[in-house]
Formats: structure tokens, C-alpha cells, sequence
């Protein structure tokens, strides 16, 4: 830093704190501090900069001193009471509200230890202090609003905010609150009306907070937490936007609104945030991931969703030890964070590992009781529109949607237990029982298709299943995951509709040459992973040669197709051929066996940048980075070729 010339000092300061620099405004004052301990200018100025740095402790620290040197001003009791308020130290701000004793603060007193009763979630308390408040107060709607939400009455919330802002002006943080309700009350339209306010804002009127700089790939510095970004509500705004974006299955969009977001560095995170990059960027990054939510539960507050995301993930990566030690760790938090139903839940999942019985009997139990729910709310819903009720037919559709969002789930664990055991018979049998409350939900058809193509006799009744949802999203039919889109070609070829899935696949090699148009370096594997599929259906049914030419072809070209999940589907069909070529069960002609070396050396060549495989999370051996690519594993399937063919003698 220059050195600031005598009788300067005052002007410097005031005019980094106009321009908002009040990190360097810290380092100046804090080494006049040191010369003058006691300079009451230095900690009134420390006090605001720290505040509006958001360093609410330090901020606190330079209060509490001038409390102290000038007990008779009431403002610095204030600011000191605030501080701890928004540092979380709520039973420190409580006393030092009581310290203030001027009438003229009495309002402020009472605010203030209304907000700490709400930062305690002690909302019956934050009522009664409010309560004292006359209905006139300009605040009035605007804290009853919040009380309202915590009590889940969203509606009734939204007005109270909506006439704050009629009292009060625009401010972010009301538009906020009303979308928040909105999005609470799943009307998520009217939610990103107002998130788009809050943005258009932000970005008109601080153009130096750089959003969408970072999704745009400039490199730009952290803006910091600073009062202004706080005020803004831009943080707040993001984060609910991909929240919409990752409730609507667009991922994408979820992980764009977050890149959005004004650029601070890692440890200036909140906790939201944090959270929220851990959930959307975890079928990327699931180690980091789950890093993430472990670190977050270290740190109160925390989102109230981390602890149940936290255990959830571990059991979908199948790392139910881990989720049961979060569990016994952190007992304290079930009874606050996890409802009754996802208790349940977890615990019947965790019970799957060694008393798989047991566990099918709750699951059965969680099974009965949703079903009565669903039943229950299907008879409202049916009501509702005889009596031509529109308001309370939306309402039951809504909770009828919510309640099948838990039965799902638990359907899916119990036939998993059967599926596991490779007992498809018993798992076809759990979802025909469910087909009264199901047969319209999409996880349900996808799954009943499932469990009939692996029967190899059912490939009729699966294309039933499969081919509504492929025809749902036919006009983009890449949105179709490509397992399905296999599955339903080798349906039609086993029940002889060839001309059937040659139209599918021309239907997919349109749209990949669409997209390859319009992107000509973005890679897309459908059609690929279908040719694939059905390479590896000619190679099990021992026609090898056939089913080997496929696979090759497939692949073509390799700087396009060759990727993680296509080299998984081409190498298990080479795998088996050296595997029946080796107990001598399989002749193949040169010529074929020259094309897949062929095909193999070029697998070398394009799969140096390749990953032959996604680790797992929280694995404690990685494999080494070399060793962990399609040119390595190619190399392998190679040596093993020559010396079943005995070329290497």
C-alpha cells in the first residue's frame, strides 16, 4: 500500500469507504488503532467497514469497545447489539439489547429481539415481542410475513409481503420473500418472474458484482461479501433459481444459475450456495460432493436439507456404513431435520444391508399407509371436480403429487431388494400390486419395462411400456435417456418389427446430425450406445461376428463417439468373445480378428483423454490417473488378443 501523506489520513479513509474499498479502509485504520487504542473515529469507522464486509464479529469487537469508552451513546449499543445479532450470536445480542435504554430505541429494542427469537426459531416468542408493535409500524407486514412462512402459510405469507412492498417500496429482499413463497407453493412461473426482477436489477445497477462473468469462462476477481451484494439479494435470487431449475430436472440451467452468481472465492461461500454446488454438480464431482455437506454439518447454520441429502447420497452410492456412522454421529439433529417419513425411510434402507426381510416389511408398512393417503387424495381430487371447485381440485392435485413423490421411492427400494437377488418375477409382481396408484407415473413405466426386457420372454409386453415414453418426448427424442432408446430397438428386433426400430434409429441419427450442426465439437452418444446394445445382443446370442462388426462400426468416428459410458458397452463384448476364444468355444476368421486389433489400436490413438471409468466416491486407493484411460485398457485387450491367438509366441 502507498504511503499516505501527513493530514491525509482522514480524507484517504472516507474516500476508500465512498468507493467501497473497505478492505484497504481496515488496513489503514487498523494501524491507526495500534498508535491510538482508544481513537474513537478508528472504531466507529472499523465497526462500519467490517459491517459492511459483513464481518459481523470483527464488527461486534469494535462496538463493544466503544460501548464501553462511551457508554452514553445509545448508537453504538445498537450497532454492538446488531452485530452479534447477525453473527449469530443470539444470546449475546439478547443481552446487549437490554442495555438499551432510551425511549427513542424502544422500537428498535424490539425489533431487534424479535429477529434474534426468529434467528433462535423460537417463532411463538418473536411473535409476542412483535405483537407489541403497533399495526402501523412500516415493518409490520413485512415481519409477520416471515412468521407466517415458518408456519407454512404460504399464501397468507405472500400478501403480507406484497403489502409490505406496497408500504415500504421495491426492495430485493421483499421480491425475494414473495418468490420464495411462490416457490414454496410450487407455482414456480410466478417465482421466476420475480427472481428475473431481482436480477435485471442487480445487473442495471451494479454492474462491478460480474454476473455472468464466470458461465461466460472470463476470469474475474471475488467481489467479495460485501453490505451492497447483500442488499442486492443476487446470492439469494441464484440459489432459489437453480433450486426451480434442479426441482424441473434441468440440470444444466440449475448449474448456469449458480455459475451466474456474482464470483466470490471458495471460503466466501454461504452455506446455501455451498450446498447447492455440492447437490447439482454431483453426478460430476460426488466426492467433492459429499466433502461438502460433511463440512457443512460441521458449521451451524446450515441449509435444514443437508443432513438428509448428506445420508440419502451415501445410500444411493451404496456406502451405507458411512450413512449410518452420519446418523449415530449426529442423533441430535434427526428429531429437527429429518421428517418422520424420511426416518423411516432411511432406516429401512440402512436395515436392507443385513436383514433384507425386515427391511421389505417396513418398506411394506411406509407402502400401506401411502397408498391409504393416495386413495384418500385421489377421492378429494375426484370430488373436487364434480363440484366444479377449481381452488381446492389444484390444491389436491398438488398434495396428490407430493405424497406420490414419497411413494415412489419406496416402491423402488422394496422391488430393488428382488432385483438384487435377480428375482424379476417378484419384483414384476411388487409393481402390478401398485399399478392402481402408478400406471400414469413415468418412474414406474420405465421400471415395469425394465423388469420385463431382462426376462428375455417378456420383450412384447416391455415395448408396451417403453414406447409411450419414447413417444412422449419424440420431437426430442435425445432427451430419452439411450438405454431406453436400446432396449425398445433390441424389443422390436427379438419380436421381429425390424422396420420398427431401423425408423428409431434413423429418427436418432437426424437429430444427432442436428445437433452436430449446430455443435460440431459437442459429443452425443445415443445412437452409438443403441448400436452398441445391439452388438452386445448378437455377441450373447454367440454370433459374434456379426455382433463385433456393430460395435466397430459404432464407433465411428472415434473423436466423436468414443467416450467413458460407449468404451463400458464395447469392451464387456470383447471381453466375452476373448473369454469364449480362450476355452475354444468361438473361431473367428482372421480378417475379423485383424479389425479389432485394428479397431483396438485406434481406440489407443483417440482414448489418451478418455476416462475408462468413473470412480466411485470416497474411495480410499485411486487408481493411477495412467492407468485410468481407454488407451490403457485398449493396450490390455490387445496383448490379451495376441496371446489367445498366439501371435506373440
Amino acid at each position: 500500500m502507498t504511503t499516505i501523506k501527513d493530514g491525509e489520513h482522514t480524507a484517504t479513509i472516507y474516500k476508500l469507504i465512498k468507493d467501497s474499498q473497505y478492505r484497504e479502509a481496515i488496513h489503514i485504520l487498523s494501524n491507526q488503532l495500534q498508535k491510538h487504542m482508544k481513537s474513537r473515529a478508528a472504531l466507529s469507522l472499523l465497526g462500519y467497514c467490517y459491517y459492511h464486509i459483513q464481518d459481523f464479529t470483527s464488527a461486534a469487537e469494535s462496538y463493544e469497545q466503544l460501548t464501553q469508552l462511551h457508554p452514553e451513546v445509545e448508537e453504538y449499543k445498537l450497532h454492538y447489539a446488531q452485530s452479534l445479532y447477525k453473527a449469530c450470536a443470539y444470546a449475546e445480542a439478547t443481552k446487549a439489547t437490554f442495555m438499551l435504554d432510551n425511549t427513542n430505541s424502544h422500537t428498535k429494542m424490539v425489533k431487534l429481539q424479535a429477529a434474534i427469537k426468529y434467528g433462535e426459531e423460537d417463532y411463538s416468542a418473536a411473535k409476542s415481542l412483535l405483537d407489541q408493535l403497533p399495526e402501523d409500524d412500516q415493518d409490520y407486514n413485512y415481519n409477520m410475513g416471515c412468521l407466517l412462512y415458518q408456519d407454512m402459510e404460504y399464501e397468507e405469507a405472500c400478501k403480507k409481503f406484497m403489502s409490505a412492498m406496497q408500504v415500504l417500496g421495491y426492495q430485493p429482499a421483499l421480491s425475494y420473500n414473495i418468490a420464495l413463497c411462490y416457490y414454496s407453493l410450487r407455482n414456480y412461473p410466478q417465482a421466476l418472474k420475480y427472481i428475473a426482477e431481482i436480477i435485471e436489477r442487480g445487473i442495471s445497477e451494479h454492474p462491478e458484482l460480474s454476473v455472468g462473468m464466470t458461465t461466460e469462462g472470463i476470469e474475474v476477481r471475488s467481489v467479495g461479501n460485501t453490505l451492497v451484494l447483500h442488499e442486492t439479494a443476487l446470492i439469494e435470487a441464484f440459489n432459489l433459481k437453480a433450486a426451480i431449475e434442479y426441482q424441473l430436472k434441468n440440470l444444466e440451467a440449475a448449474q448456469e444459475a449458480l455459475t451466474d452468481m456474482p464470483p466470490r472465492s471458495e471460503e466466501e461461500l454461504d452455506p446455501v450456495t455451498l450446498h447447492n454446488q455440492a447437490l447439482m454438480n454431483m453426478d460430476t464431482k460426488p466426492t467433492e460432493g459429499l466433502e461438502k455437506l460433511a463440512f457443512l454439518l460441521q458449521h451451524i447454520p446450515f441449509p435444514p436439507v443437508t443432513f438428509g441429502n448428506l445420508v440419502l447420497l451415501h445410500c444411493k452410492y451404496e456406502y451405507f456404513d458411512f450413512a449410518a456412522d452420519v446418523l449415530a454421529e449426529n442423533a441430535h439433529l434427526t428429531y429437527k431435520f429429518l421428517s418422520p417419513y424420511l426416518y423411516e425411510f432411511l432406516d429401512a434402507l440402512l436395515t436392507c444391508q443385513t436383514a433384507p426381510e425386515e427391511a421389505f416389511r417396513k418398506l411394506d408398512e411406509m407402502n400401506a399407509k401411502l397408498t391409504e393417503q393416495l386413495r384418500k387424495l385421489a377421492k378429494q381430487v375426484q370430488e373436487a371436480r364434480l363440484a366444479r371447485d377449481d381452488e381446492g381440485q389444484k390444491k389436491a392435485v398438488q398434495e396428490y403429487d407430493l405424497m406420490m413423490e414419497k411413494y415412489i421411492p419406496v416402491l423402488m427400494a422394496q422391488a430393488k431388494i428382488y432385483w438384487n437377488r435377480e428375482n424379476y418375477q417378484m419384483v414384476e409382481k411388487i409393481f402390478h400390486k401398485s399399478v392402481e396408484v402408478c400406471n400414469d407415473h413415468d418412474t414406474w413405466k420405465l421400471n415395469v419395462a425394465h423388469v420385463l426386457f431382462v426376462q428375455e420372454n417378456k420383450y412384447k409386453e416391455a415395448i408396451g411400456f417403453y414406447e409411450p415414453i419414447v413417444k412422449k418426448h419424440y420431437d426430442n427424442i435425445l432427451n430419452v435417456s439411450a438405454v431406453v432408446l436400446a432396449n425398445l430397438c433390441v424389443s422390436y428386433i427379438m419380436t421381429s418389427q425390424n422396420e420398427e426400430a431401423e425408423e428409431l434409429m434413423r429418427k436418432i441419427e437426424k437429430e444427432e446430425e442436428q445437433i452436430s450442426y449446430d455443435d460440431p465439437d459437442k459429443k452425443v452418444f445415443h445412437l452409438c450406445i443403441v448400436n452398441l446394445v445391439i452388438g452386445t445382443l448378437y455377441c450373447a446370442k454367440g454370433n459374434y461376428e456379426f455382433g463385433m462388426s456393430r460395435v466397430i462400426k459404432s464407433l465411428e468416428p472415434y473423436n466423436k463417439k468414443l467416450g467413458t459410458d460407449t468404451w463400458f458397452y464395447a469392451k464387456r463384448c470383447f471381453l466375452s468373445l476373448l473369454e469364449n476364444m480362450a476355452k475354444h468355444m468361438v473361431m473367428l476368421r482372421d480378417s475379423v480378428v485383424q479389425e479389432c486389433i485394428q479397431f483396438l489400436e485406434h481406440c489407443e490413438t483417440y482414448g489418451r483423454e478418455v476416462t475408462a471409468f468413473i470412480e466411485q466416491p470416497l474411495e480410499e486407493e485411486h487408481i493411477h490417473i495412467g492407468k485410468n484411460t481407454v488407451t490403457y485398457e485398449a493396450r490390455l485387450l490387445k496383448a490379451l488378443f495376441y496371446e489367445v491367438i498366439g501371435w506373440n509366441q
